[in-house]
């Protein structure tokens, strides 16, 4: 069974960066592409992030490029996002998963995490 638990969120002024750290159980993390979508208040899930299965390839949607950086620590079955230059449209819970996505689809809810919230706010 898919375990994913997500921890690093919190509130953070605009411009601030945080990381966000996510620990796998249950499947083999090494072989699996893994992902960040968020999904903010109101508003449906977004694909934030995808990493390959090696941690050599990696993919963003373009509003994070540049400021977000997934990887991943397959010995230790984390994945990680690091967050730099938050701004207020930044905030939602964000949610790990376990599989690839893009702008048209995620991976499927029952391989999320329980996600973890960030809020963006002076």
């Amino acid at each position: 069974e898919v375990h994913l638990e997500e921890s690093g969120g919190g509130l953070v002024q605009p411009g601030g960066s945080l990381t966000l750290s996510c620990a796998a159980s249950g499947f083999s993390f090494s072989t699996q592409s893994m992902s960040w979508v968020r999904q903010a208040p109101g508003k449906g899930p977004e694909w934030i992030a995808s990493i390959h299965m090696s941690g050599e390839s990696t993919v963003y949607r373009d509003s994070v490029k540049g400021r977000f950086t997934i990887s991943r620590d397959n010995a230790e079955e984390m994945l990680y996002l690091k967050m730099n230059n938050l701004q207020s449209d930044d905030t939602a819970v964000y949610y790990c998963a376990a599989g690839t996505g893009s702008y048209t689809f995620t991976p499927p809810r029952n391989y999320w995490g329980q996600g973890t919230p960030v809020t963006v706010s002076s």
